[in-house]
């Protein structure tokens, strides 16, 4: 196996900003950035026609690219109604973000989808994707849903109900080890259809845990990034290790994602850990023995 994808860096993970964070992920190796795009410098709302230009012009002249932009409005995605009309309005523009920066895709968390298709929550989750989707895809766009809050059979199945694939997939195999306990390698053979960006990222599970207190609910406390933080941390019931470290089989994941014909970025995105910036470059060293 020979892989050709190229590789790609959270900027967000050295924790440094994102001009400087950018000049690390140049460093260290990598070939494409993710940025998130939801506030603070980064917001849509933040950056101006001539700002975005600039921005898009420094990322160039440093040789890199961008793979995708993080979209993830937290608290509880898209399963709260009333929540929806300003968020569905900030995705939307977020999309516009990514397409003046050079990229098509923008990765988010939309709550866990029910097992149960005539749930409440289930039939919200569905309008507010099928109204990004659409959107996604009239702007030649995609929203990329990421792995790991339900089982990659349950999202398929939402997905095969949506009229367009604007709404696709972000695989994060890590998640699923961790959380639902899910086979990366047979997530990817199911989701195939739709997967247009991936994390690359290791993890164990060291108990059964409950979703929705990982990534929120609606009658359970909202996602919040700094408290799945402190649970990774913490280790209580998995922890998320360096590349290589970990309960997923880089071997298999990698020669999957090439059976499918996926060629899109393998980017990499370090949540905890003292020192980010070494284990991205270990990271970068890691991927590159594939090729």
């Amino acid at each position: 196996m020979k892989l050709t994808n190229k590789i790609g860096v959270i900027v967000d993970s050295f924790g440094v900003g994102v001009r400087e964070g950018l000049l690390k992920a140049k460093d260290a190796g990598a070939e494409g950035v993710q940025i998130y795009a939801v506030k603070g410098e980064m917001d849509p709302e933040n950056l101006s026609l001539a700002a975005r230009k600039e921005l898009r012009s420094y990322i160039d002249g440093l040789g890199l690219e961008i793979s995708a932009l993080v979209g993830d409005l937290g608290g509880h995605g898209f399963q709260v109604k009333e929540d929806n009309a300003w968020k569905v309005e900030k995705s939307k523009r977020i999309v516009d973000l990514a397409l003046d920066l050079g990229t098509n895709i923008v990765t988010t968390h939309i709550g866990i989808v029910p097992h149960d298709p005539s749930s409440e929550v289930y039939e919200t989750l569905h309008a507010a994707c099928e109204e990004l989707g659409q959107y996604a895809k009239s702007v030649g766009a995609y929203f990329a849903i990421e792995t790991g809050p339900e089982t990659a059979a349950d999202l398929k199945s939402f997905l095969d109900t949506l009229s367009t694939n604007g709404v696709s997939v972000n695989f994060d195999p890590a998640n699923m080890v961790m959380v639902t306990g899910d086979d990366p390698v047979q997530g990817v053979k199911l989701l195939k259809d739709y997967i247009v960006h991936t994390h690359v990222k290791d993890g164990l599970r060291l108990k059964e845990v409950d979703p929705r207190d990982v990534y929120g609910a609606v009658g359970y406390a909202p996602m919040d990034h700094e408290k799945i933080a402190e649970m990774v941390a913490s280790g209580a019931f998995f922890r998320e290790v360096p590349l290589g470290e970990g309960a997923v089989d880089f071997n298999a994941y990698f020669a999957v994602l090439q059976e499918i014909g996926y060629t899109g970025y393998l980017t990499i995105e370090r949540e905890v850990g003292d020192q980010p910036e070494v284990d991205i470059r270990k990271a970068v060293q890691f991927i590159k023995q594939y090729r």
